[in-house]
């Protein structure tokens, strides 16, 4: 752990810590903490309502649904956030990922009012967060390769980005993998790259 940037380490960190408590208090845990639809919705065989609170905004992405869920985003973190971390400075770095998750769950809210019809669930994980932070790593070395884990294949990152940001989009409106919330992993793209549109305007992008 010496050699991941800090901020990388205190995020792995904290969502290991926030996948335990999952564990250990789930229904405290995700009737509190998951990012809920806006409403109000009982909860089966209790006295109890759920929905939305603004701190799921942020909360939702410290948790997850299982152990594979938790290990392939922290792994894209570490992989393509710590060379961020090392450009822009932990503090930084921390801005764009509380961006980009907090566009995620307020794309995820839009879409779940507006268009889905299905039964009520929560929503949780870091992936877009991720997602905007894999973006901002294609915009900031376009030509640098990364390797897919399945299949293992080398690609350069801006490739990698389009051809990811396609295929969630295709899902997403086709409603393959069900169950998976591609429409926030989209948003956190964008609200990602909104701001790294912002900082190349300021002239911020590098340092």
């Amino acid at each position: 752990m010496s050699s991941v940037p800090p901020m990388i380490k205190w995020l792995l960190i904290a969502n290991g810590l926030g996948f335990l408590a999952k564990i250990y208090a789930p229904q405290v845990v995700i009737l509190n903490f998951a990012l809920w639809p806006l409403g109000d919705f009982p909860v089966a065989q209790t006295d109890l309502t759920v929905g939305f609170a603004p701190w799921q905004l942020v909360s939702y992405a410290f948790l997850h649904a299982n152990i594979a869920h938790l290990f392939f985003n922290m792994f894209g973190l570490w992989m393509f956030g710590r060379v961020l971390e090392q450009v822009w400075g932990g503090y930084r770095f921390l801005a764009f990922y509380a961006v980009c998750i907090t566009g995620a769950a307020i794309t995820q809210l839009a879409v779940v009012s507006f268009f889905d019809t299905g039964p009520i669930a929560p929503t949780v994980g870091a992936s877009g967060g991720v997602f905007g932070v894999l973006l901002a790593f294609g915009m900031m070395f376009p030509e640098a390769r990364v390797m897919l884990l399945i299949p293992p294949i080398p690609m350069k990152a801006k490739f990698f980005v389009v051809g990811y940001g396609a295929l969630e989009l295709f899902f997403g409106v086709t409603g393959t993998q069900s169950g998976v919330a591609h429409f926030a992993h989209l948003g956190g793209m964008v609200f990602g790259l909104g701001l790294l549109l912002y900082w190349r305007s300021q002239g911020r992008l590098r340092n």
